[in-house]
């Protein structure tokens, strides 16, 4: 089939993001009566779910802190729940487990999901939350626990098989996917900012509409479009901060530990949720009893039948390459540059040697295979869904994307006309107005 040399719609990125956006435009087309062949288009230089969307742990939680984040998320979830068959979605539950800095925050977590009606259970104190941990898992052992909050909806999905499940609807509806194409950059309108070409490797495309959603590599797509590098970020006291960067990127922390993934089954041989476990508790070496940290520390955890094994993460530390010249292809596991340290491979194992009795001894299972990314994040590391150059649509998820699977539905509503109020908090300008999201006291940026 010829590339085509004219779309209503050109999305940019085959991932969680672009795909969303362009299943429901085709839907919004489709109930409208009118035609979809041909109109859209979803352009990827590499593959479907080659990017960020590829090797993310696939995790689904509505565990936020900023109320914003919070509806957003229960909107995503009920997405996943729309068709877990086709998503690969496990909907198991996720469990926010913390130590006393952070009892406050979840809490407070807590008392917004039940005013949204978002099903969790919250547990305080030391004893009952070892006695309620214990009940799951018997061999549960972690330290200076006194809040569990555990989120009956969530969970996670096979990331990479959910995608092509997506994809699948999408072609369905009439959407053409060609990967392989390289965008180098964008044509005006004569007198106007609109963009009404977009300058690709195979040729150029006119176009009504374009949508971004390319992960890590918005930057590169900001600058195609001429949007300020630098911004100026009035904070939540009214300080103004001039000349902040407006991305950063941060390396992301994440292995497998390769033991059958029925290791990690619940007391009842059922699946788990997956847990998350931020703690101040001194965490001790697995391997050789020496202090790893006495710091407050964080990590995910999940059975995994794709990855095969136990698969999880940490905290993501800062890149420190000026924002400008991080190299992002090649991409994740394929980077000399941004994979994840032997450091990180000794701290996840002994904390989960921390947690479970079951996973002492370890270390020599977990999988040395390279493995890695990194994430593109925003000034405030909260994301930025907005309208650029009068018609460009930008989905900048700020490393908070794969759980994100309504976000793009919602952004293809606004393209259609209907302003979504679960994308207003998100907008671009709120870096100038002052009206940033809270922060939590947790480790991870994105919280």
């Amino acid at each position: 089939m010829a590339f085509p040399k004219h779309a209503d719609f050109v999305v940019i990125g085959a991932g969680i993001h672009g795909l969303s956006c362009a299943w429901r435009l085709a839907e919004k087309l489709t109930e409208a009566g009118e035609n979809v062949e041909g109109r859209i288009v979803v352009l990827d230089k590499s593959g479907i779910a080659s990017g960020a969307t590829g090797i993310a742990c696939g995790v689904v939680r509505n565990n936020y802190f900023q109320p914003a984040m919070r509806k957003l998320m229960a909107h995503s979830v009920g997405v996943w729940e729309s068709d877990p068959d086709a998503f690969c979605y496990h909907p198991v539950g996720y469990m926010q487990i913390s130590c006393e800095s952070m009892h406050e925050d979840v809490a407070q977590i807590h008392a917004e999901q039940q005013a949204i009606g978002y099903d969790s259970a919250f547990i305080e104190g030391a004893s009952a939350c070892t006695a309620y941990m214990k009940d799951i898992f018997s061999d549960w052992q972690a330290q200076g626990i006194t809040s569990v909050l555990h989120e009956k909806r969530g969970g996670y999905a096979n990331n990479t098989p959910a995608m092509y499940g997506l994809a699948k609807k999408v072609e369905a509806l009439g959407v053409r996917i060609i990967t392989g194409v390289e965008v180098l950059g964008f044509t005006y309108e004569h007198g106007s900012s609109a963009v009404r070409g977009v300058e690709t490797n195979k040729g150029p495309v006119t176009c009504e509409q374009v949508v971004i959603g390319t992960g890590p590599w918005v930057r590169d797509f900001w600058s195609m479009l001429d949007l300020p590098s630098q911004i100026t970020v009035k904070d939540l006291t009214g300080q103004t901060h001039p000349n902040v960067d407006m991305w950063r990127y941060w390396q992301l922390e994440e292995g497998v530990l390769t033991v059958p993934p029925e290791t990690l089954m619940s007391n009842d041989g059922k699946m788990p949720p997956v847990v998350h476990v931020d703690t101040d508790a001194p965490l001790y070496s697995d391997v050789d009893g020496s202090l790893v940290t006495d710091e407050l520390w964080g990590i995910y955890y999940k059975p995994d039948w794709h990855f095969n094994g136990i698969q999880g993460g940490a905290a993501p530390y800062k890149v420190n390459t000026p924002v400008n010249d991080v190299a992002i292809d090649p991409y994740g596991p394929s980077s000399p540059e941004f994979i994840s340290s032997k450091d990180f491979a000794h701290m996840w194992v002994s904390a989960l040697a921390h947690c479970h009795k079951r996973f002492e001894g370890m270390m020599p299972k977990y999988h040395r295979e390279e493995s890695g990314g990194i994430g593109c994040f925003t000034a405030d590391s909260f994301p930025v869904f907005d309208r650029f150059r009068q018609n460009v649509s930008i989905i900048a998820d700020s490393n908070h994307g794969y759980k994100m699977l309504g976000v793009g539905r919602l952004v293809a509503d606004e393209i259609m006309g209907s302003e979504q109020e679960l994308l207003k908090p998100f907008r671009f300008d709120r870096f100038a107005k002052g009206e940033l999201h809270p922060t939590s006291s947790s480790p991870f940026p994105w919280s």
